[in-house]
């Protein structure tokens, strides 16, 4: 199962810390090998640097890992192939340009038989189900606003009404962002805590590193951290429940929705229906 890395902050904000334990799950603590990318949003644009290479092994990823490059939101993917090529154009994020803004797709899962039907405004550039789902999801927005920027609560409701749907084809869990919030959704793992004042250390759980972050913030920082699994390990992470979908924007959770998804529901009454991905099996 690849893996995720998610940021939003009140104010901006580096991801050394968490993107050096997260990059140890990519061929030293875990197998995540197959690729890697990572997304810097300022304001409408960002910095996306993806490679093929692991992001043990990728000079981009040293880069990251050194190079404290601030941003309110950041997507990061680590890549256990399941569906595409190993090469670059298969690597998340992904990036489209929608409504005058850049916007970020990550995705952890494996959809079966998942071939919607796009306008082509959206084309998919690599060959798979994650860049599909984006392109589908990017298309939905379109043909709900049109050329009028919705607001985010908006973007939020159609996301948590149509994700079920994508979701039956197997699991769907991504990140997704515009630059302005970071929205998330579920079917098996993704957790989250908000780091804010009083800040204290935290200690990685992938490499021995620890940080007093109570050192180098101040009262008005505030930081959202999504992961696939929990990066440190004297904090305390939530996780989300299966179907949920999280909007976090300024370094807090803003909203949350718990929806409905029948394949998960059909699996509880009956488990031997329950279908396990090969996204799952990693």
């Amino acid at each position: 199962m690849c893996q995720l890395l998610g940021m939003n902050c009140a104010t901006p904000t580096d991801i050394t810390f968490s993107f050096r334990g997260f990059s140890q799950r990519a061929g030293i603590t875990s197998d995540h090998g197959d690729g890697f990318g990572i997304a810097f949003f300022e304001d409408k644009a960002c910095r996306l640097f993806v490679d093929n290479q692991s992001a043990v092994e990728s000079p981009i990823a040293e880069l990251v890992r050194n190079y404290p490059i601030k941003s309110r939101n950041v997507i990061a993917h680590i890549r256990k192939a399941t569906q595409g090529k190993i090469n670059l154009e298969n690597s998340h994020p992904f990036s489209r340009e929608l409504w005058g803004r850049q916007w970020i797709f990550a995705h952890n899962g494996d959809l079966h038989d998942y071939f919607p039907q796009l306008s082509g405004r959206f084309t998919p550039v690599g060959n798979t189900d994650s860049e599909r789902a984006f392109c589908y999801l990017l298309d939905q927005l379109v043909k709900r606003f049109g050329y009028h920027e919705p607001k985010l609560d908006q973007v939020f409701d159609l996301l948590a009404e149509i994700s079920p749907a994508i979701a039956e084809h197997g699991t769907f869990n991504f990140c997704l962002s515009n630059g302005q919030a970071l929205f998330s959704y579920a079917i098996t793992k993704l957790h989250w805590l908000v780091r804010e004042y009083p800040f204290r250390p935290a200690q990685l759980i992938d490499i021995d590193v620890e940080v007093d972050f109570s050192q180098v913030t101040t009262p008005e920082d505030r930081v959202a951290v999504i992961t696939t699994e929990p990066l440190t390990q004297n904090e305390e992470w939530t996780a989300f429940q299966p179907g949920e979908m999280i909007l976090f924007q300024h370094g807090a959770k803003v909203r949350s929705q718990l929806t409905h998804v029948e394949r998960l529901e059909r699996e509880r009454l009956d488990p031997s229906l329950k279908r396990v991905t090969r996204a799952d099996q990693y």
